[in-house]
């Protein structure tokens, strides 16, 4: 489920602490630092002047609760904040005989074999000790690197003034060492006004080359389904959906009786399975028990990290999940699209020209990709944005200061094949296939025709069968109604004119104003005929 409230609240905390300038001297921010010295300084000013909010803009006291945080002074924060390290161990790459005299220690790239579990420092905290998460927390893909779960961790105090001193003691004793490779800090708020939970995690991964790499998470997810009355009306909404699913289910499952083997033949029954298996995928039935166990947690230790990471993790994977569920839904549209001919002419060109575009793919990749290896060979190492040029943003300049010589050729060759070759080749052949079926349409008759047309027909031919029920209706009546005044009342003596009277009600209505009018009155007086069983001989 996504909603605005989600991108906003992900907008305000980027805004916060990653825009943030690192000192009032320096436009250096999250997103630009490149040194340890720029962490240190990231994390003892903007990273806690966002997240201790203490006093409001004139200097009065937000202190709605004891030892309590409201970012933006709507955002609580949850439990306390989290630092975590992952560090690798010395002469975990290989030096040159000729510089072993020059380097006596050696940090390689990070891997899960090289960390290093021992411990450091002043051994007498947890962030001096290595640690293993106690939750279901998956190891987390960086920009570098796959990094584990465990590390080095501790967590500031509630306080903002005993935070900046306990950042400072580490700091000043080294806590961020050579091997270090990466460092994660995680914190949680939640917005009572739109029941939203906000999932940080900040990285600074540092390569083997030096500096700083950052990198940013933010999930905003609405672990708190049910709490308005809306809410409810979703969860109604989506009993029904279910029932539609099991109602799915039964169809598909009578269908693949019926056709056996003829039903995986089809590629649309193909889509259906998929939106089957992705919607068996999505149930939040773990999540739902975890959130509760999470929150029973949280309001038992205020004082420690809330792991609220795992149900983040979890429920983007569920967002994504249903994003590609709504997405082949839509394609499946395109089953039905037979009631219109211009429609049916697109599809038919698709399927006729699969073929040739299968053919031209071939060729174009093998075009594309020898121009990406020609361009990650030349100006890998000092241009990163080469294949930019592919959504026309064309940096020729960059290219040029990277090869003089190569790189205007290169430049100009890959324009010229790829923008005016290869993709006019592409639009020629969707051309050419689409009059080729369009010709077919004009020259032989078609038992297609437009939905509306339908509906129209459906409507004539049912507006057709009614008026002939009705003049059937009519002389059967009128038969009745005959009988009943010239043959019955002689026959029956017991009966008066009284008896008969929807009779003549009936003969009068329709000399007046026509059969159909009187055919109600009609109807009247055959059923009192047929009451009266012993004046009708025939019966």
């Amino acid at each position: 489920m996504v909603s605005t409230d989600m991108y906003y609240l992900n907008k305000v905390m980027a805004n916060l602490f990653l825009e943030t300038p690192l000192s009032d001297k320096s436009d250096t921010d999250f997103k630009t630092m490149t040194s340890i010295a720029d962490f240190w300084e990231f994390v003892e000013g903007p990273l806690l002047d966002g997240l201790f909010w203490s006093s409001w803009y004139n200097d009065n006291s937000t202190f709605t609760y004891q030892n309590s945080s409201h970012i933006y002074y709507e955002n609580l924060l949850l439990g306390v904040p989290q630092f975590r390290q992952l560090k690798i161990r010395n002469n975990t790459c290989s030096i040159y005989p000729s510089f072993r005299a020059f380097l006596k220690v050696c940090y390689g790239k990070y891997r899960y074999e090289h960390e290093d579990r021992e411990s450091f420092g002043f051994k007498n905290a947890s962030e001096w000790h290595y640690g293993t998460s106690k939750t279901l927390t998956p190891s987390h893909w960086g920009l570098i690197g796959l990094y584990s779960t465990g590390g080095f961790m501790f967590t500031l105090p509630k306080s903002k003034t005993e935070s900046a001193q306990k950042l400072a003691f580490l700091k000043e004793n080294s806590w961020v060492t050579r091997g270090t490779r990466v460092v994660f800090i995680d914190f949680s708020m939640y917005n009572a006004n739109v029941n939203l939970f906000c999932i940080v995690k900040l990285v600074m991964e540092f390569p083997a080359t030096g500096g700083v790499i950052p990198s940013w998470q933010f999930h905003s997810v609405k672990l708190l389904r049910y709490v308005t009355y809306y809410d409810y009306f979703l969860a109604s909404c989506e009993v029904i959906f279910c029932l539609f699913i099991l109602t799915f289910i039964l169809q598909e499952i009578m269908k693949m009786k019926k056709l056996k083997k003829e039903y995986f033949k089809d590629a649309w029954n193909w889509l259906d399975m998929l939106l089957l298996l992705v919607l068996g995928c999505t149930d939040r039935s773990i999540a739902t028990n975890d959130d509760k166990l999470l929150m029973e947690n949280l309001l038992s230790n205020s004082n420690a990290y809330p792991d609220f990471y795992f149900l983040a993790f979890w429920q983007t994977r569920y967002n994504n999940m249903i994003s590609v569920n709504v997405f082949f839904a839509w394609i499946k549209i395109f089953k039905y699209i037979s009631f219109n001919k211009t429609m049916t002419q697109l599809s038919s060109t698709l399927s006729r020209c699969a073929k040739d575009i299968i053919g031209f793919a071939i060729m174009f990749f093998i075009i594309f990709f020898a121009y990406a290896q020609l361009g990650y060979l030349v100006f890998g190492s000092q241009v990163d944005e080469t294949f930019q040029i592919v959504q026309y943003y064309f940096n020729f300049a960059s290219i040029e200061h990277a090869n003089r010589i190569l790189g205007p050729i290169y430049f100009i060759t890959f324009v010229f094949f790829v923008f005016f070759v290869l993709l006019n080749m592409f639009l020629a052949i969707i051309n050419d296939t689409y009059s080729e079926v369009k010709a077919d349409f004009s020259v032989i008759p078609s038992g297609e025709f437009e939905i509306s047309d339908f509906i129209r027909q459906v409507k004539q031919t049912r507006q057709e069968v009614s008026h002939w029920e009705n003049l059937h209706r009519y002389s059967v009546y009128t038969t009745l109604c005959f009988h009943c005044i010239f043959s019955m009342k002689v026959e029956c003596s017991v009966h008066t004119d009284t008896t008969f009277l929807p009779c003549y009600t009936a003969i009068s209505a329709i000399m007046t104003l026509g059969w159909q009018s009187g055919l109600k009155s009609l109807e009247s007086c055959s059923n009192r005929c047929l009451l009266h069983v012993k004046c009708w001989p025939c019966r």
